[in-house]
């Protein structure tokens, strides 16, 4: 080859290529997230969005200058911003109201003993139901579940009480409120032919 052809080939380059930086701070940024998201779809949309914005910049010829720190950071971000969209999700949210916009009690939603046997034998099957179903729960949600809607106590009283993550205390609710909404359904869907409130 001559020295003409030598000088113009492009210079062997010593930076990594974007999808190797990809597949190699994969991993580790995965994990990071993981640690900090407690519902794995979540993690992974963080994860996908964080590339996303980082194969963006790289189109747009932002310079980065370091790359790991600025996937974290981006990483860091996202995930406050996701967190800033979930509210904690309580049971009561999902309550029939009454004619003055007020969530009704669970008392509220029985049926009442004064209506006779009929309606009696129902509101015990019911309150059996909600027992039987908090029961279910894993003891963690259970708990979690319990403080939040009975106790009113606030995520980050229950965090400075348990040690326990913020983050994890709200995946545990959720699950929690998700578990109760389905087993209470099939509660429903078995009584169909009896009058609920």
């Amino acid at each position: 080859m001559s020295d003409i052809a030598r000088r113009d080939a492009p210079a062997p380059s010593s930076e990594p290529s974007l999808g190797e930086l990809v597949r190699q701070e994969r991993g580790r940024l995965a994990a990071f997230i993981r640690r900090r998201v407690a519902d794995p779809l979540d993690a992974e949309d963080v994860l996908q969005d964080v590339f996303a914005a980082f194969i963006d910049a790289n189109r747009r010829l932002m310079p980065i200058e370091h790359v790991t720190a600025w996937l974290y950071r981006a990483a860091r971000n996202r995930i406050v911003d996701l967190f800033r969209k979930k509210t904690p999700e309580r049971f009561d949210d999902h309550a029939p109201h009454d004619d003055d916009g007020e969530a009704q009690s669970i008392d509220d939603l029985l049926p009442s003993p004064d209506d006779g046997p009929e309606a009696l034998a129902l509101r015990q099957a019911l309150i059996d139901a909600l027992e039987t179903a908090l029961d279910e729960l894993p003891p963690e949600q259970r708990d979690v579940f319990l403080w939040h809607e009975l106790e009113g106590r606030t995520f980050a009283e229950m965090a400075a009480t348990t040690g326990v993550s913020l983050n994890t205390l709200l995946a545990r609710k959720r699950y929690a409120v998700r578990r109760l909404r389905t087993r209470l359904q099939d509660f429903i869907d078995d009584h169909d032919d009896q009058e609920l409130p």
